[in-house]
């Protein structure tokens, strides 16, 4: 059972309907303001990458195309874009969150606020003794 999307052409509002006959198309009316006058428009889809496809795509050395290590803005856009590859394994928002951190520089001024990196720290390990 198709949901399609229609654009009124008299207050050109787009609205839903779940098309259950074929004849069912030749009677619709706009949900906003009542008019016969309407088109079907082809509506977006979203396409499901595997999970070998998306790990794949982080190795890409393409996608580091424009990455400046030292500048934080750059970093959280490249966050962003890795966290958009990682789908429904990572919380949208906590990336967000981060990459804000980052491009703000707050995570640095904290001392690793954001995943615990340090400033000039990218994840290889501290050089101060602990002890």
């Amino acid at each position: 059972m198709p949901i399609y999307e229609y654009l009124c052409q008299d207050c050109r509002k787009k609205f839903e309907v779940l098309v259950l006959r074929a004849e069912q198309e030749s009677s619709l009316r706009c949900s906003h303001c009542s008019s016969t006058t309407v088109r079907r428009l082809i509506s977006r889809f979203a396409s499901i990458k595997s999970e070998e496809a998306r790990l794949e795509s982080l190795t890409d050395p393409s996608r580091l195309s424009g990455l400046d290590e030292n500048d934080p803005a750059s970093m959280a856009r490249w966050l962003k874009r890795m966290g958009g590859e990682l789908g429904e394994d990572v919380s949208r928002d906590e990336i967000d969150q981060m990459a804000d951190e980052i491009a703000s520089g707050e995570a640095l001024d904290q001392g690793g606020g954001a995943g615990g990196l340090g400033s000039g720290d990218l994840g290889g390990g501290s050089t101060e003794d602990p002890f």
